[in-house]
């Protein structure tokens, strides 16, 4: 679903956040990817949706190598993958359901499909109630999970997470940990980059751990 052939990436000033990687995530599989700050995490998750491009290397998702993929076609390919970030990047100005259904309406959905997928995705992360609310009302972890709900709403095939749960407290971490692993179980291919290795451990899925952007 996912492969990574001797990818680097190298940033402006000569840092080289990832150096020569070779990995590969199955289709439907729930996967971590951990290693101290600076290891490559947030890079390796940027490049499976083209929020970065491979210095050199290739990256193939579902058979489509990146590389040659047209800038038209970017957006179709975003389409099919969610990300949850850890700061939520919630517009502050929308209501939750605003929010959520924002991805839908830029794929130019029916208003009566956004109205019933967005309330969907709301319930699926218990926030039905809350649809109305303003993000600044929301706890973290709530506002983590409305991050979630906009990430899946399109139902993609592919759901990323960059540190979801960095700023929560451990009963909170293992509540959207436990929501992860309920979309992994319907079939949607998981890849988490995350810091919390007592969790991780208990959670037993496979982890890919990275080093000064090597597979350690």
């Amino acid at each position: 679903m996912i492969r990574f052939e001797q990818v680097g990436k190298r940033y402006p000033g000569g840092h080289d956040a990832l150096r020569g990687l070779s990995v590969e995530v199955a289709r439907g599989e729930m996967t971590f990817v951990t290693g101290p700050s600076g290891a490559g995490k947030s890079t390796f998750l940027r490049l499976i949706p083209l929020l970065e491009r491979p210095t050199r290397g290739n990256v193939i998702i579902d058979g489509v190598n990146l590389a040659g993929l047209p800038r038209r076609r970017i957006p179709f390919l975003r389409r099919r993958i969610g990300v949850v970030f850890q700061n939520h990047r919630l517009l502050q100005d929308r209501s939750v359901f605003d929010n959520v259904a924002l991805p839908l309406i830029i794929a130019g959905r029916p208003h009566q499909e956004v109205q019933r997928r967005v309330r969907a995705a709301l319930d699926k992360v218990g926030l039905l109630t809350r649809e109305r609310a303003d993000p600044v009302t929301l706890s973290g972890g709530e506002q983590q999970r409305v991050g979630i709900a906009r990430a899946v709403v399109t139902r993609p095939p592919v759901l990323l997470a960059d540190e979801p749960t960095g700023n929560l407290d451990p009963a909170l971490s293992e509540e959207i940990m436990q929501l992860f692993q309920q979309f992994n179980q319907v079939g949607v291919t998981v890849v988490i980059a995350s810091h919390d290795l007592s969790l991780i451990q208990r959670l037993g899925h496979r982890r890919i751990q990275l080093e000064e952007g090597r597979l350690a």
